[in-house]
């Protein structure tokens, strides 16, 4: 892939920035749309920038841009990914600061949220689905996001404490792998070693 302009991806990033509503995940869609028919992550990868972004401590979409970017560009990548995400929500947040008081009682204002919502519910919903069927191609990958939904909805249980053990069991499963592959190479060197004999 050509090296991407820094320019280009910062208007990339200014414009998922400024219509993105709810930010979060409400901006996967768009990231999804701008990043890979620009061919600049591909959809395998989504799924592992966005749990990243979601394990490492700060704002979501900050981590996004900094991951993404860095993988665009490097250290300017991130930093120049990151300053288009950002600056669109803070010139308007600062003009809604300076101007929110006038009209936050306005029932106009009111009704505009009321219905943004349920779209901002439709952001959120429609690119998780995509990513649990291109990420949970195992049945368990489905029990463990099941098990995961359960524990955070209805027992109220910290995504903090899932994140750590699904940690825990991803690195505890990988050496176990690893450990037992080893063994079984030893064993095979050794038995040819000893007919060689």
């Amino acid at each position: 892939m050509n090296k991407v302009p820094l320019w280009k991806i910062f208007a990339v990033f200014a414009k998922i920035g400024a219509f993105t509503i709810g930010g979060g995940y409400a901006m996967i869609p768009l990231i999804q749309s701008e990043l890979s028919r620009r061919g600049w992550i591909s959809d395998d990868e989504l799924p592992d920038i966005v749990a990243l972004s979601q394990s490492a401590p700060g704002v979501m979409a900050v981590n996004v841009s900094i991951f993404a970017g860095h993988k665009l560009r490097g250290i300017k990548g991130s930093i120049v990914a990151t300053l288009g995400s950002i600056l669109p929500s803070f010139l308007i947040i600062l003009a809604i600061a300076m101007f929110f008081t006038a009209f936050k009682d306005n029932p106009w204002v009111a009704r505009a949220f009321q219905g943004i919502r349920p779209a901002v519910i439709a952001l959120i919903l429609v690119p998780m689905v995509n990513m649990a069927r291109k990420s949970c191609k195992k049945w368990w990958a489905w029990l463990l996001a099941a098990v995961s939904l359960a524990l955070v909805a209805f027992l109220k249980v910290s995504p903090i404490y899932i994140i750590i053990c699904v940690l825990v069991m991803g690195f505890g499963i990988s050496y176990w792998r690893f450990s037992r592959s080893s063994g079984a190479r030893n064993d095979k060197g050794g038995g040819a070693r000893n007919e060689k004999k």
